[in-house]
């Protein structure tokens, strides 16, 4: 007998054509069922183009629909509160993207909210599915490093270097933009996922490109959100983790976590500039011994890769999700995950204006 499918609908027609649309239709338990967009005849057009049977001008409207059980949100960060909350409070399950909201106290009324209506919750922190990652993290578990003495994350890419880039909410602060929301929220996930809880940290942020063009005018337009960022984290262990951010590098070696013990190394590894899902490789070498190639196992393949490498593990996602909905139990990433990403990106700009270390709470 078949499993019964949930009714998904879609808020967010950017990346949400791109990777929540497709990921949801090719899941085998999900139906895009609606899409919302502000605009009637863009939402019925988008509707089309994908076979999707309803479609939406506002997120009430969609929640309301007796065949929408769930909702995926795939908008900038600036809507997420408000659009989650009309969610949650309709009592629909919800798959949010990140970064979670524009302040931890938006992420935890979001949780609370969730925990009281009773619905799965997932985050859309992909690279906990990917499966270099996850061997990266069965070794950690298995103390291949034995204790860690330092960890080092390098995440430099050129997305945003050049200046004629036009200007968009991207950069804006006070609307979640830069490179801490885009690529910080990832990576204050993985590294509670991979190496615990943090003690304290000490940021800085930079915003070296200060203007973009007007996408109507071309004139100047300022920029104050961060384009690099400085992070060092203390361990609830101890261990030292060096942080570096950018979304402004030519040339920037790509995305890197090394991982140094006294018992051996780990280096997880890629330089796709184009593709920030597709291309890592793992290494690793006992003390004293040189790195060599780790082998991922078959058993951690995604079943299909797909030109775009985010939409594999997206397709997990969604996968956790519906286990989550079915089960009624909500293992990370959910929402509680997402508030604990989004207080170490609310404690960066919050040491960044001090400029001091800060403690993060227990």
């Amino acid at each position: 007998m078949a499993e019964a499918c949930w009714g998904v609908g879609v808020i967010g027609t950017g990346f949400g054509q791109k990777i929540h649309i497709p990921g949801l239709q090719a899941h085998h338990r999900t139906q895009v069922v609606a899409v919302q967009h502000r605009d009637a005849d863009k939402a019925r057009a988008i509707a089309a183009t994908h076979t999707i049977p309803h479609a939406f001008t506002s997120v009430e409207e969609l929640v309301q629909h007796p065949e929408v059980q769930a909702v995926s949100i795939a908008t900038p960060p600036f809507l997420h509160f408000e659009q989650a909350q009309t969610v949650l409070n309709a009592g629909k399950h919800v798959l949010l993207e990140k970064p979670t909201a524009l302040s931890a106290a938006e992420a935890h009324t979001l949780l609370d909210l969730a925990q009281a209506k009773q619905v799965a919750t997932a985050m859309d922190f992909e690279f906990r599915f990917v499966p270099a990652w996850q061997r990266l993290s069965e070794l950690l578990m298995e103390g291949y490093v034995g204790q860690p003495r330092l960890i080092k994350i390098d995440w430099l890419v050129s997305g945003r270097a050049d200046a004629s880039r036009p200007w968009n909410w991207y950069a804006r602060k006070d609307q979640g933009g830069g490179a801490l929301g885009a690529l910080g929220s990832h990576t204050f996930d993985y590294i509670s996922w991979l190496f615990g809880p943090a003690r304290r940290l000490c940021g800085r942020l930079s915003t070296t490109i200060t203007t973009r063009p007007d996408p109507e005018t071309g004139a100047g337009k300022s920029v104050d959100a961060d384009d690099t960022a400085n992070i060092l984290l203390e361990m609830a262990d101890g261990t030292p983790c060096q942080v570096t951010l950018s979304a402004v590098t030519y040339q920037g070696r790509g995305h890197w976590v090394e991982v140094y013990g006294d018992r051996g190394t780990l280096v997880l590894g890629s330089g796709n500039q184009t593709d920030y899902v597709h291309g890592f490789q793992l290494w690793a070498a006992l003390a004293g011994q040189p790195l060599i190639t780790v082998e991922i196992p078959s058993r951690l393949d995604f079943p299909k890769t797909y030109p775009d490498g985010r939409l594999a593990p997206f397709i997990r996602v969604v996968d956790h999700w519906v286990n989550s909905m079915d089960s009624g139990q909500y293992p990370a990433p959910s929402l509680r995950e997402g508030v604990y990403s989004q207080l170490l990106m609310d404690l960066t700009h919050q040491s960044h204006e001090q400029g001091r270390w800060v403690d993060v709470p227990v």
